[in-house]
């Protein structure tokens, strides 16, 4: 442990100087250290990795089903269990015994899904209980704060659940990747299927969650609406984990709105449409037209908890336990057998993002981030869940299929909930890593 202990002096000596106003510390430039970095692990027989999660906050019930797939991939990972996706990612350079040979720990932290509290726990794994790389988060101001605090530290994040386009955009880092999908991916997967469910002539209100994610959930179904021909009427701010959102919903019944866009997530989304539905707008017949409920983005785990006021109802997902393909199917029965229900997208894209790191370690043959980035930056893989997929190498975004889904009107079990309405080719929901603005950043040390 000795090798540890001196990096993360390193670090925390460095953090001084800088926040000092000197120069940057010596563990950002390659040529001071050679091949040496923070938390290298040396001669150690294993490595840590940390899962910083929200573990109580607005966002919880997708923390828990995100640690969970954590856990589940370091079984994969040190060779234990079915080994889930290690039996149909492609191309795989894991052996099911570590990575590089060291088995496989971790630690874990609570966001609290509060961007400081993110920090706090993120910059602790990292100085004391040596964490090679940090992943984690639902929430986008989460992931953009640790995803910073990562670039500063020269530790590779993963990050989590994190739908912003910001995330990859105008705030991508070089040390930050992510495999979740993004809010424009969401308007351009959903335009053609609201215009053929609810045609060209519609009058939205937008309820939005008041941080980045909303900011550019609304922002992107906006503009695809507005593209069919419709009307915004409003758009309002509400804070996260506001719990009560009826003093927003009321303004709603008078707006001559006929369509209420909630761009919430977690409990907030289980909240404000359980709450709209109970103030009878889905309902009610409005510009001679039936009222509809839009949720941009949502989950499994948050329709089981909006029960039957998901029914009916469009939205996007990333993944879904029902796909059919190899790497789904594998993943759902590891994980199935695990905790004895199917696994959420969180779930998912967490489990995912922890072998995608492991594999371009062993890639790159060496823990050093440079290396493993590079071998990460412009990587094909298939045989995840989601077709075959891209992390481009300009924005360390992922491009991959994106499903749009509408709550199942008739559930075979409690976890039926979703209906898979249209598969959307990733060719779809490509653009140009310009449209963001934003700059990677170095290859820090």
């Amino acid at each position: 442990m000795v090798d540890m202990k001196v990096n993360r002096r390193s670090f925390m000596k460095g953090t001084a100087v800088a926040a000092a106003g000197v120069a940057a510390p010596s563990f950002f430039t390659r040529n001071a250290w050679g091949a040496d970095f923070v938390n290298n692990p040396g001669n150690n027989k294993s490595i840590t990795l940390g899962f910083n999660v929200p573990q109580t906050g607005a966002y919880a019930d997708e923390g828990a089903d995100e640690l969970r797939a954590y856990k589940l991939a370091v079984k994969h990972l040190n060779g234990e269990g079915d080994g889930g996706m290690l039996n149909t990612m492609k191309p795989l350079s894991l052996k099911g015994n570590g990575v590089l040979g060291k088995k496989v720990e971790f630690v874990t932290g609570d966001t609290q899904t509060k961007s400081d509290a993110a920090r706090s726990s993120a910059k602790r794994m990292i100085e004391k209980d040596g964490a090679l790389m940090i992943t984690g988060g639902s929430s986008s101001g989460v992931a953009i704060a640790v995803q910073s605090l990562c670039q500063e530290a020269g530790v590779i994040f993963m990050a989590g659940l994190t739908h912003s386009n910001d995330t990859t955009g105008k705030d991508k880092r070089r040390y930050g990747f992510r495999h979740f999908f993004n809010a424009y991916m969401s308007g351009v997967a959903l335009g053609p299927v609201l215009k053929e469910e609810l045609g060209i002539d519609r009058r939205a209100y937008h309820l939005t969650a008041d941080y980045t994610w909303g900011w550019t959930q609304e922002e992107s179904i906006k503009n695809t609406t507005e593209g069919l021909g419709w009307e915004t009427v409003a758009t309002v701010k509400t804070p996260v984990g506001a719990g009560d959102f009826s003093q927003y919903i009321t303004p709603v019944l008078n707006s001559g709105a006929d369509v209420l866009i909630l761009n919430h997530y977690g409990k907030d989304m289980i909240n404000s449409l359980t709450q709209s539905i109970q103030f009878g707008l889905k309902d009610k017949q409005v510009n001679g037209k039936q009222f509809e409920i839009i949720v941009p983005l949502f989950s499994r785990l948050m329709a089981q908890g909006a029960g039957d006021n998901i029914k009916g109802i469009l939205g996007t997902t990333g993944w879904n336990w029902a796909l059919q393909d190899a790497g789904s199917q594998a993943f759902v029965k590891s994980f199935g057998q695990e905790y004895g229900f199917p696994p959420s997208q969180a779930a998912h894209t967490c489990y995912c993002q922890t072998l995608l790191y492991a594999n371009a370690c062993e890639v790159a043959g060496t823990f050093y981030p440079p290396e493993m980035i590079k071998a990460l930056e412009g990587f094909e893989f298939d045989g995840m869940g989601n077709g075959p997929t891209l992390y481009r190498a300009e924005d360390h975004q992922c491009f991959k299929n994106v499903l749009v889904v509408r709550g199942n009107q008739n559930p075979s079990s409690q976890f039926d909930l979703l209906e898979i309405v249209k598969e959307v080719p990733r060719e779809v929901v490509t653009y140009d890593a310009k449209i963001f603005g934003g700059e990677l950043g170095p290859y820090k040390v």
